[in-house]
């Protein structure tokens, strides 16, 4: 059993590869940070390019929680994927929690004018003209230790990707 930790800006495609990596593999769970966000009814702070400190507050949350949501799946012997958007230390902090079950750390690094299109196909939009996709893409760059398998995956499908990070 195994654990993947896939991370990257808003549209890079963490939820798509995450659940068609899970599918590989005969037990396993995907964990979504997102999940633990949507689950305040009320007081949940805006999540932006700019975080207050009830915002960074409440994003700490999310990721202990995934953690350990994590910890325990893989516990009962599933194969776990967990999927955040884990930029800078949110990424050092996710895999020294994690660090006893060997993450394989993957981090999905398309370019801003993808992440761009991307967010225009899809039902949801994470991005707007005060938070343009370039900023999540420049942080992760800049703020993100290279930890685990970097992959510009702007011209790769789903499928090329989880070979990508299966053959790693």
């Amino acid at each position: 059993m195994s654990l993947f930790v896939i991370t990257g800006a808003m549209a890079a495609g963490k939820t798509t590869v995450a659940k068609a990596l899970a599918q590989r593999f005969p037990r396993s769970a995907v964990v979504g940070g997102d999940v633990f966000r949507r689950m305040i009814v009320n007081g949940a702070a805006v999540m932006g390019p700019t975080l207050d400190a009830e915002a960074r507050a409440q994003l700490t949350l999310r990721q202990v929680i995934a953690t350990d949501a994590v910890r325990r799946y893989h516990d009962a012997g599933f194969t776990v994927v967990y999927q955040d958007i884990l930029i800078g230390q949110d990424l050092v902090a996710a895999v020294e929690r994690l660090a006893d079950l060997d993450p394989r750390v993957v981090v999905l690094a398309p370019s801003a004018e993808v992440l761009a299109q991307r967010d225009r196909d899809r039902a949801k939009s994470g991005y707007s003209d005060h938070f343009p996709p370039a900023v999540l893409a420049e942080a992760l760059a800049r703020e993100t230790q290279h930890l685990g398998r970097w992959i510009d995956s702007s011209a790769m499908d789903v499928e090329q990707v989880v070979d990508a990070i299966l053959d790693d």
